[in-house]
């Protein structure tokens, strides 16, 4: 639960940092984090298309380098971009210098106000620095299909399990995650539906 909920102390050191909405609606926020990727990420699009739902792409500016034609279809079917890094730094394992130059060039190729530090590890300066010129978007719900440790059957569990009123929800369109996440989605998606959950974009809150 420490990894697919962060508990409230964690969310503490973060003051201003979103990891939930309005817990007042049956509703929840479908994010994802690592694209784009021609592998990956046009299936999430179709699939998303679907259902009518607007998510938010947490990219990596490496990738959006690589693939500029995925980058431009997630904007151009309507989803929100966020700024993932440009090398999908931890924080916490980084000189705050060192940390700050990735983001400032990530920003050459993501023009966003939306930030999501990968793996949800910051120094407390990073993150004060951060905060003065994005909202900052953590999770309620991550559902690890990046693991190697979790069968499909135990990623959808998670979002079954952990999905509350106003969840910002997590996947992963990448590599690392494609089977598990091709498997779960849909049905995670069905299953939201059939709970009486309704999908919500990030930028009806900020």
């Amino acid at each position: 639960m420490l990894i697919e909920r962060p508990p409230f102390l964690y969310r503490a050191l973060f003051p201003g940092a979103h990891w939930r909405f309005n817990t007042h609606e049956k509703g929840v926020y479908l994010t994802f984090d690592d694209g784009p990727i021609p592998e990956v990420t046009p299936w999430v699009l179709d699939l998303l298309d679907k259902y009518h739902i607007r998510a938010a792409f947490f990219c990596v500016a490496d990738n959006v380098r690589k693939h500029p034609e995925i980058y431009q279809m997630i904007q151009d079917r309507g989803h929100l971009i966020g700024n993932h890094t440009f090398h999908h730094l931890q924080g916490w394992k980084m000189r705050t210098k060192t940390y700050m130059h990735d983001v400032e060039e990530a920003e050459q190729l993501i023009e966003s106000s939306l930030f999501r530090p990968p793996h949800g590890h910051l120094r407390m300066l990073q993150f004060f620095r951060l905060r003065k010129k994005f909202q900052i978007i953590m999770w309620d719900v991550v559902t690890r299909d990046y693991s190697r440790l979790q069968s499909p059957e135990m990623v959808l569990f998670n979002v079954k399990k952990y999905t509350r009123n106003g969840s910002i929800i997590v996947f992963h369109d990448s590599l690392k995650a494609e089977e598990k996440m091709k498997y779960v989605l849909p049905k995670a998606i069905e299953w939201l539906i059939s709970e009486g959950y309704t999908f919500k974009s990030i930028d009806d809150e900020i």
